[in-house]
């Protein structure tokens, strides 16, 4: 089904249910080979959960590397441009003292801090879904959109992928490619997320290995080109796997790279530092095609509220990071994905 239109009704069946309840729907349909899409917020709180055939396109629109339900109208490029508001520097700095702080107690290696900046632009949610280009792409009843580049799992004759994505400099610095795979920091963090992730898969698969370490993949903005540094991992899952897909997507939420290590704890300081939830921001979503699976992790994300647009970035802190760095590149983040 990869790269195709789907056929859809247009009689949308949400199904809004709770994490058990998720799991135990999911492992239904997997069970069944019932092709699926599926949403989860960062906290799973809110899943989200459509049996294929009950997309509604006017309400959720979405490609996954090629596989979409929408028919992909390339608007007029210009007018993606924004307007971008970022946060003053002294508040950023106050999360990421506290942050700071609680790597140096030992209470966590690696901690992904976000936050969230106006923006303004000219068009609409929907028409920058249209001229986005990205692995992952997703527009939900205007309230949210995402342009993810990022893989969170892929399944593929009974072998499960991830790809954790740590890393990212502007690609017109010199020496930007040997620059960034030299950065010390930026090793530190990538090791701390490809040692967890392996931990992760490690739970539901056997045979689990790093295929690729450390390698480049370039991601075109409105602006410019970014360089991201991205590994990837493998495993053997069971025969049966499908029976309980549900429990191995939640097994493995939230993702590393948008959280960090150890989990539970660097959840908890998390909450602590941004001081709200984050939604569907850093969630995943994805489809099931009664055989294989592939999702993303929801990056480069823009919500609406009220009247207002606020772009959603953030990046990795460990005990080498720089706070004036760091801001930079929550700022560098804030990109459409268009050539």
């Amino acid at each position: 089904m990869l790269g195709a239109l789907i056929r859809i009704n247009f009689s949308l069946d949400i199904v809004k249910v709770d994490k058990s309840e998720f799991s135990k729907r999911l492992n239904e349909w997997g069970s069944k080979k019932v092709p699926f899409l599926f949403i989860v917020d960062f906290e799973n709180e809110k899943p989200l959960t459509w049996k294929l055939s009950d997309v509604n396109p006017s309400e959720l629109k979405f490609d996954i590397q090629g596989f979409t339900n929408v028919l992909n109208v390339k608007g007029h490029t210009d007018s993606a441009n924004m307007t971008v508001f970022p946060n003053p520097f002294h508040e950023y700095e106050k999360k990421f003292n506290f942050v700071f702080e609680q790597l140096s107690y030992g209470y966590s290696f690696l901690i992904n801090l976000t936050d969230k900046t106006r923006i303004e632009t000219k068009s609409s949610l929907v028409s920058l879904f249209e001229q986005s280009k990205a692995r992952y792409r997703l527009w939900y009843k205007d309230q949210f959109l995402v342009f993810s580049p990022e893989i969170f799992i892929q399944i593929k004759d009974r072998k499960i992928f991830t790809f954790p994505m740590k890393g990212t400099m502007d690609a017109t610095i010199p020496n930007a490619r040997q620059n960034l795979l030299d950065d010390a920091k930026e090793l530190a963090e990538h090791v701390t997320i490809v040692d967890l992730m392996r931990n992760d898969i490690s739970q539901i698969a056997s045979n689990v290995m790093v295929n690729r370490f450390r390698y480049l993949e370039e991601v075109k903005t409105h602006e410019r080109t970014l360089l991201q540094v991205s590994s990837e991992i493998v495993g053997d899952l069971p025969v049966d796997y499908a029976a309980t897909i549900g429990d191995l997507i939640i097994s493995l939420l939230p993702g590393g790279s948008v959280s960090g290590a150890p989990k539970a704890k660097t959840m908890e300081i998390i909450r602590q530092a941004e001081k709200e939830k984050r939604g569907y921001y850093t969630g995943v979503f994805g489809y099931f095609d009664g055989v294989n699976l592939d999702s993303g992790v929801m990056i480069r994300f823009i919500e609406k509220e009220g009247d207002k647009l606020f772009y959603r970035s953030g990046g990795g802190i460990t005990t080498q990071s720089n706070a004036k760095s760091e801001y930079q590149e929550l700022i560098d983040k804030i990109y459409v994905p268009i050539d």
